[in-house]
């Protein structure tokens, strides 16, 4: 006691000392604590309480400020354990150890392990506070050593030290190398596991006893508040791997071998049952090593997960499955863990699947709780271990649910499968794991486990799963993209890295993305399946809304991760769970069902457990919403949709709205479900493609509670949203969901064949909306889209075509108002792709779609056809494409599209499309349904080209510029540019174009049609033509013009000649038109008549041509043909043309205007040289106007135009034509019938009209045979009868001496033709003679008319002019060709006044043959048909011989007209003494009348014969003397003939003849001895016929007696004597060598009849005869001297 008090006075003043010392009191103190402790060290030995609380109170103070010395602290340390061992103020030395421990790091090694081992010591006393209290500073204590550890290092982390690497095997105790706060600690944790593994502990020297649980709870303390300590030593790191995993293992091992319900007697030892407290710490110390030291403990962490899993199986006891759950879900809530695991086992060749047996595990484990109660076997419940889990399993799991479904209440959220009901309990907080039976430390029993808290816990499992998984991968994977898209190297998509190429050296960061790729693509393959099944199941099993929305919002985000990395299998898996959740139980959906179907027969047997996909249950226990019918072929009965249905719906919905980018395939599956859903629900498409709810087409079947009436229209919205969200989708993306749809759509067409059922219009209207979304980017989805909706036009079931048509069209116009960048119209390439489906829409025969596609043409003409550009042709194209036999409402249709284009469009439309415009106008003329239309569409050509003309120049210029572009391209291909008409300038295709257009309907079956068809190809021809280039005109000649003559031709002549009786409806035809022939004829003469038109107006322009002189010939063959056509309305019209061809000057010589009839006021280039053009109505000048384009031909030199051999060659040809019309047209027929063909009096009139026109031409080598020709045509022609119909028309009356039109024109030709010769070459003039005879022909008509061939004629006077029979057949008429002879001879007198001195017409003997054709009315005289005849006949015999004669005589020597004195005797002869009687009318004036022409004869005889006679035969002027000698003698004599009363009877005549021979008896001047021959021929014939006068009267005068002689013979004598008086007298004055002897012997001859005659008794005739006697006195004497001459 003394030594204590003293103790503590020395320490007071030690302590007195120490604070008077030193300035730092405490250090100094700490320095020598020792002294200072030792008083109350002292103290408490004393084991007095009270002391002992003060001296522990005191050197807590001390520790407390830090001032005990490491010695001071070991002998504290002795103390208190003196005092533990004690068992003195156990709390007080805790709490002092404590102290000492916290506030300094004094005490070490021993010192530390005998203060640690003081504390475990006490904790094992019996007292239950100290107890506790001694748990906790173990607790505490353990910390401090380790915290020691942390600070040491924090101390020395600035110097490194090479750590000594430790050898494997060597003593555990060799820790030199560890400082010593780390040292302790390691000898601390050492003898832990020591410990815990019932071993002795190295360094806690003096543990009497230690429980497993408290020192595995202190392990798991130490391991999860230090892991630095031990990642960063690697002597603990020894530990843990050596040490703590064997341990942990070991202690495992009776929970693994056990197996609930199998009985002892099968193993031969007996097994350890699980103990729950060891079992549960033990699994806190795995999940404490696999959270902090998995990277060290690779290996060994595979074993404990292995263990967890196992630790599931069914047949471990229910307390362990669930702390096993529990401790898995510690597991799941750490996303980067459960990665690693997947790396370093999953990812490995020869590992342990452990990530994938975990999911698996999980997913079994929630199996085996639905399916424990169905093997039937009570004893199987886990009530070994006491726990009471299930006790009544049946009603338990059966009846809450049934109950809470049967009263009303409200449910209780759960499961229920078949049978089996489990709660859902609320067991933890989303994404933590707060396990509830892991924390159990006080527990020893093992705890009940409430039913569904295991099922709750692995629900929550999986759903953390899910969600740690997918946000982890999602944020990685954005990390990656953003890094992605800013490094440019690395271009690659995510999609795509998996099967990267490298191109080049990838950089770091994707090959770091690809390792990342690779992790997450086996996280999501290896987690999948056991996913997908327990989610299903569960699915399936749940009644609980919100539950549901967790399961599905799980299986929507594995989706959306699936697709986003590219997993088509799980993302399909897992959507189809979805979309059979949308759908009522075992509906047959095949998509879904081959999917599964895929599914199931991959094998999910893992690691021996086999994962079953487990097909839904079907009695479902839900609340049905809806009733609807089955989208099938066949629908069998209703459907019912139940509110999970209708969850799961819009879960579908939600991940195709907000994850349809990563939907890809998957789109089939979803968009099936949906329009599966949509059509159970009754959903129709409306305007857009929306879908409303709409009342089902067929029957009651749709019933709707109200609970999804007002759901319905949020699904059709947010289903229209969905399709609208199409917009973001990247393009891949939107490929999927089109062609989704379109194979739905397909599915949907397969199912409406053949029946008229409402189809599925789901797909197609989803289409439109998609498209209609898209259009920004349409190009992309166009032709999948188009051509799916084209195929879905032509289907049969016209429901959906007509949505197909209206989705197509709807899409074209919205295409063609939306604002693309860049606009439309600098985007030709969409314009076209956009308009294109709507061509393809005219390969659809179905007239509904056809009306569709025309109203949206006529839409899209309203409001863009301005802006329509390279889209015309398309469009044109659409209407083009109407056939004729497509109804008439759509030929309608498209015309009106037509007209408007016509009337509106066609500056706006690009140039080149103008053919095209004249191409489906020409073919809606051709449509033979509605005249109406082809009537309009002909009037809509001639806008056209009206337009084309107003246009000209900008037209021309574009299409060049567009030919120049063609060109190129042809070039750079190497082909030729193909286009109709090329070579033509492109402006002038346009025009080849429409005309050949306009010549095809020229050509139409229709007459109207062909007519106005006709009318406007001429007139447009005839209008515009002038805008063609020079060359272009070939073409329109030979390719349209001629083309067309060839088929109007063809048709005319193959034209049926039935009587067509009317035009359709009650029109009547006229009957100059009621056969198709005559039809026809009107057409070919409307055309021939235009092309024959432009000929002729046009000719400057063709002549130039390399090959008019062809072309010519070939409408020369054209005219000939129509000409000889046996229709008198198309051979007139021919000739017609003939004619106007012929009318044609050829062109300008020199400074000659060319006589063309201008064509439109353009009037023809005049002067050479300065060439104008104007014309009316022209809005341009064209480049290549008229005039320029004459110059070309007619430049400044002479015109090149053509030559003169050309020409003629054209006229020849012409007339060779005209040659072959005459020959075949005039030529008599073989056979006469009632049918034969005679051509008409207009058309013969017409034909010999042409002639002289077109002998102006040709005049030049018009030869002989050419005039044969025409002498054959124009005889031929006169002869042709007239039908007596037309009699009354053309013939003038009988009486009238009038000459038909033909008739005239038959004189005119010749008229020409001598005309011509007369100013003609010498050459031409050898034809005067057969023109005479020509002339002298028809003059024969008079007394003979010709005949006709075979053929009958009557005379016009007996013919009946059928008028009332009008179709009898007609009787043929004879003209009277009396006043055509007459005119005939006129002509002859005149031509031969004119040309009586012609070589030619004296060589030919014309006068002979004018005398002896002349003859024939003169010998008829008064047998003539007609007086007039022979009277013209003598006066033009008297004028012909009047100017023949002279002529005559001056050739008399060539001997040229030696024949012709005969003839003319015998014409004198056969008119003076002709043999007919005058008519007994015959009045005395006329027969006085008729003498005086007797005598003007007999004048003329005297005047131009006699004198001339000697140059005239002596035989003629015997003749004429003869004849002169019988005229004159009229004394009657018995021998006379009756007929020479007559002549008798004319005195005057006699006396005339008696006074010319008495005139010629003795002409004094004669000249030659011929004209002394014709007075010696003269004188003897006079004298002979006063000796027949004398003797008679003589006679008569002695017969007569008293009587008188008659008048005239007195009168006769007297005359006669005179006569010899002065013919002697005349004698007399000749010279006498001129009077023959003979001539002296006649008249003294005469005296002694003179001298008979003295005996007359009258007084006249004796005066008379002294005269006559008297000169005989000189003959009394013979003459003086007398010179003979003979006869010369």
């Amino acid at each position: 006691m003394i030594s204590k008090y003293l103790a503590a006075e020395s320490g007071i003043i030690k302590v007195k000392t120490i604070a008077a010392r030193n300035t730092d009191i405490l250090a100094a103190l700490k320095e020598n604590s020792s002294e200072v402790v030792q008083p109350f060290l002292m103290g408490c030995g004393t084991k007095e309480p009270k002391i002992t609380q003060l001296c522990l109170a005191a050197i807590q103070r001390l520790m407390s400020h830090e001032v005990v010395s490491e010695a001071a602290a070991g002998n504290i340390i002795n103390m208190l354990w003196q005092l533990m061992e004690n068992s003195l103020e156990e709390l007080k030395l805790l709490q002092t150890v404590l102290v000492l421990l916290t506030t300094n790091t004094v005490v070490h090694d021993e010192a530390l392990s005998k203060a640690i081992v003081l504390c475990f010591r006490l904790h094992f006393t019996k007292d239950n506070i100290t107890n506790n209290t001694a748990a906790a500073t173990v607790r505490q204590v353990v910390t401090v050593v380790f915290e020691r550890v942390v600070a040491e290092d924090e101390r020395y982390k600035d110097t490194v030290d090479q750590p000594v690497a430790v050898q494997g095997n060597s003593n555990r105790r060799s820790v030199s190398t560890l400082k010593p706060c780390a040292k302790d600690a390691y000898m601390l944790f050492q003898d832990l596991c020591q410990l815990v593994n019932a071993d002795a502990p190295y360094w806690l020297v003096g543990m009497t006893e230690m429980t497993r649980t408290f020192g595995l709870e202190l392990l798991e303390s130490v391991l999860n508040d230090f892991p630095q300590v031990f990642l960063q030593h690697q002597e603990f790191s020894f530990l843990l791997k050596e040490r703590v995993c064997p341990l942990v293992i070991k202690l495992f091992s009776p929970n693994i071998k056990f197996r609930q319900g199998s009985s002892t007697s099968s193993s031969p030892a007996p097994v350890e049952k699980p103990y729950f407290p060891i079992c549960m710490r033990l699994l806190r110390v795995v999940s404490v090593l696999i959270k902090q030291f998995y990277s060290l403990l690779v290996t060994e962490c595979e074993i404990f997960l292995s263990l967890l899993v196992k630790f599931l199986d069914a047949d471990k006891p229910q307390w362990l499955r669930a702390v096993a759950v529990e401790s898995i879900h510690r597991l799941c809530v750490q996303p980067q863990l459960l990665r690693s695991f997947c790396q370093s086992y999953d990812m490995k060749q020869h590992s342990t699947k452990v990530f994938r047996d975990i999911v698996n595990a999980l997913g079994s484990f929630i199996q085996s709780l639905f399916l424990v109660p169905s093997t039937g076997n009570a004893s199987a419940t886990p009530n070994q271990t006491g726990s009471n889990a299930s006790g009544n399993t049946g009603s338990a799991q059966t009846n809450p649910g049934v109950l809470g479904m049967g009263g009303g209440a409200t449910v209780l959220p759960a499961f229920e499968y078949r049978g089996t009901w489990i709660p859902i309990l609320n067991v933890t907080v989303q994404g933590s794991a707060k396990a509830t039976y892991l924390e159990m430390l006080d527990k020893v029993e093992p705890p009940t486990i409430p039913e569904g808290y295991a099922m709750s816990v692995a629900f929550h499992c999986l759903l953390d799963l899910v969600r740690g998984i997918t946000t982890m991968i999602e944020g990685e994977l954005g990390e990656a993209e953003t890094v992605g898209q800013t490094s440019i190297e690395t271009s690659l998509l995510p999609a795509q890295s998996s099967e990267q190429q490298d191109l080049q050296s990838v950089s770091d960061q994707s090959e770091k993305e690809l390792a990342s790729r690779a992790v997450w693509e086996e996280m999501v393959n290896a987690c999948w399946c056991g996913l997908l099944a327990a989610l299903s199941l569960l699915l399936d099993a749940s009644t609980d809304e919100a539950a549901t929305e967790n399961i599905l919002k799980a299986e929507l985000t594995m989706a959306a991760l699936c697709g986003r990395l590219g997993l088509v299998t799980s993302r399909d898996a897992f959507i189809t769970a979805i979309c059979k959740g949308s759908l009522p139980p075992h509906y047959a959906l095949t998509v879904l069902n081959s999917t599964t179907a895929a599914l199931s027969s991959k094998s999910y047997s893992i690691q021996g457990q086999n994962v079953q996909m487990i097909s839904p249950s079907s009695e479902s226990h839900q609340q049905v919403v809806a009733v609807g019918q089955p989208l099938a072929l066949q629908p069998q009965g209703t459907v019912m949709l139940t509110s999970k249905n209708i969850q799961c719906m819009r879960t579908l919905l939600n991940l195709a709205h907000c994850h349809g980018a990563v939907l890809g395939t998957s789109w089939q599956l979803v968009l099936a479900t949906l329009q599966h859903l949509v059509w159970i629900l009754g959903l129709k498409p409306g305007v857009g493609g929306a879908l409303k709810p709409g009342r089902a087409v067929e029957g009651p079947s749709t019933v709707l509670t109200t609970a999804v009436m007002t759901d319905l229209p949020v699904i059709s919205s947010i289903l229209s949203r969905l399709f609208e969200s199409s917009q973001y989708l990247d393009d891949v993306s939107l490929h999927h969901l089109i062609n989704a749809l379109c194979s739905l759509s397909l599915e949907a067409m397969d199912m409406a064949y053949g029946n008229n059922k409402e189809p599925s219009l789901f797909a197609v209207a989803k289409l439109l909306e998609t498209g209609l979304v898209n259009m920004h980017r349409i190009e992309i989805l166009w032709r999948p889209l188009t051509g799916h909706l084209l195929e879905v036009c032509q289907h049969p079931n016209s429901r959906m075509r007509e949505w197909g048509a209206e989705a197509l069209t709807s899409l074209i116009k919205a295409g063609l108002t939306f604002s693309h960048d860049p606009p439309l119209s600098q985007n030709q390439r969409l314009q076209l792709l956009l308009l294109n489906p709507l061509k393809e829409l005219s390969n659809i025969s179905h007239p509904d779609i056809r009306i569709k596609q025309l109203e949206c043409v006529l839409q899209i003409l309203q409001s863009q056809g301005d802006s329509l550009g390279p889209g015309w042709p398309l469009v044109l194209g659409v209407m083009g494409a109407i056939r004729s036999d497509q109804g008439e409402s759509l030929i309608r249709t498209a015309f009106q599209c037509l007209q408007l284009v016509v009337t509106d469009f066609l500056p706006t439309m690009p140039c080149t499309c103008l053919q095209i415009v004249v191409e489906v106008a020409g073919s809606f003329g051709l449509h033979n349904q509605e005249l109406n239309i082809s009537l309009t569409s002909i009037g809509l050509l001639w806008n056209i080209s009206d337009y084309f003309f107003q246009r000209g120049e900008m037209i021309e210029k574009e299409l060049n510029k567009e030919e120049a572009v063609l060109q190129k391209q042809a070039e750079e291909k190497g082909v030729m540019l193909n286009r109709p008409f090329h070579p033509a300038p492109p402006f002038d295709c346009l025009w080849l174009c429409l005309y050949a257009k306009l010549g095809e309907l020229c050509v139409d079956p229709r007459p109207a049609v062909r007519k106005s068809a006709g009318q406007t190809l001429f007139s447009t021809i005839g209008a515009h033509g002038t805008l063609l280039q020079h060359s272009t005109w070939h073409t329109v000649i030979w390719k349209v013009l001629f083309h067309l003559l060839d088929r109007v031709r063809e048709s005319s002549t193959t034209a049926d000649k039935e009587k067509i009786e009317s035009g359709g409806g009650n029109i009547l035809i006229h009957h100059s038109r009621d056969t198709a022939e005559k039809q026809w004829a009107e057409t070919w003469v409307l055309t021939l008549a235009g092309v024959a038109r432009i000929f002729n107006t046009r000719r400057y322009l063709l002549q130039p041509l390399g090959d008019f002189s062809q072309a010519w010939d070939v409408l020369l063959d054209h005219i000939q043909s129509a000409a000889l056509s046996k229709n008198n309305e198309v051979s007139l019209a021919a000739l017609k043309s003939f004619q106007e061809i012929l009318q044609i000057v050829s062109p300008a010589r020199d400074s000659e205007k060319p006589d063309t009839p201008p064509a439109l006021n353009v009037s023809v280039p005049v002067v050479v040289g300065t060439t104008t053009a104007t014309s009316l109505g022209r809005s341009f000048m064209r480049t290549d106007s008229i005039g320029e384009r004459l110059g070309r031909y007619n430049g400044s030199e002479p015109p090149v135009i053509t030559d003169e051999i050309e020409d003629l060659n054209l006229w020849w040809a012409a007339w060779n034509s005209w040659y072959r019309i005459g020959s075949e047209s005039t030529r008599p027929p073989i056979t006469c019938d009632k049918l034969t063909f005679i051509p008409s009096q207009p058309f013969l009139t017409a034909l010999i009209q042409i002639f002289p026109a077109l002998y102006q031409h040709i005049k030049t080598g018009f030869s002989m045979d050419d005039l044969q020709k025409l002498g054959v045509i124009l005889h031929g022609a006169v002869s042709v009868p007239i039908s007596s119909d037309a009699s009354p028309f053309i013939l003038p009356s009988y009486t009238e001496a009038v000459l038909t039109s033909l008739q005239e024109a038959v004189l005119t030709a010749l008229d020409v033709l001598q005309k011509a010769i007369c100013v003609g070459s010498e050459s031409m003039q050898i034809m005067y003679p057969a023109i005479f005879d020509q002339l002298l022909a028809f003059v024969e008509f008079s007394c003979k008319p010709p005949q006709y061939g075979q053929l009958e004629t009557k005379h016009i006077a007996n013919a009946k002019y059928n008028q009332i029979q009008l179709f009898a057949p007609a009787e043929w008429v004879a003209l009277n060709y009396v006043p055509f002879a007459e005119r005939s001879l006129e002509v002859v007198v005149d031509l031969y006044q004119k040309t009586a001195c012609h070589k030619a017409v004296v060589t030919e003997k014309v006068l002979q043959n004018i005398i002896k054709t002349l003859r024939i009315p003169l010998s008829l005289k008064y047998s003539c048909p007609s007086e007039s005849t022979w009277k013209l006949a003598v006066s033009s015999l008297l004028k012909v011989l009047s100017i023949g004669l002279p002529v005559a005589r001056q050739h008399a020597s060539s001997g040229k007209f030696d024949s012709m004195w005969p003839e003319l005797a015998n014409t004198f002869e056969d008119f003076l003494f002709t043999k007919s009687t005058p008519p007994d009318n015959l009045s005395i004036q006329e027969f006085q009348k008729n003498e005086s022409i007797d005598v003007e004869v007999v004048q003329l005889i005297s005047t131009e014969i006699l004198p001339y006679a000697n140059f005239i035969p002596k035989e003629f002027v015997g003749q004429i003397m003869t004849m002169l000698n019988k005229g004159s003698i009229h004394s009657q004599s018995s021998s006379f003939t009756e007929a020479e009363i007559d002549i008798r009877m004319r005195e005057e005549f006699s006396k005339v003849c008696f006074e010319t021979l008495l005139q010629f008896s003795f002409s004094n001047k004669v000249t030659t001895p011929q004209e002394g021959y014709i007075s010696r021929m003269a004188l003897s014939v006079l004298l002979k016929r006063s000796q027949d006068v004398l003797h008679r009267y003589i006679e008569d005068e002695r017969l007569s007696g008293k009587c008188p002689l008659p008048r005239q013979q007195v009168t006769e004598i007297i005359f006669v004597l005179k006569a010899v008086s002065t013919l002697i007298d005349s004698l007399k004055k000749t010279q006498p060598e001129n009077v023959d002897a003979n001539t002296w012997a006649q008249v003294i001859a005469l005296y002694p009849t003179l001298v008979e005659c003295i005996t007359c008794s009258s007084s006249e005739v004796c005066s008379a005869l002294k005269e006559a006697l008297v000169p005989f006195k000189d003959f009394m004497q013979p003459p003086a001297s007398k010179v003979q001459n003979g006869e010369s």
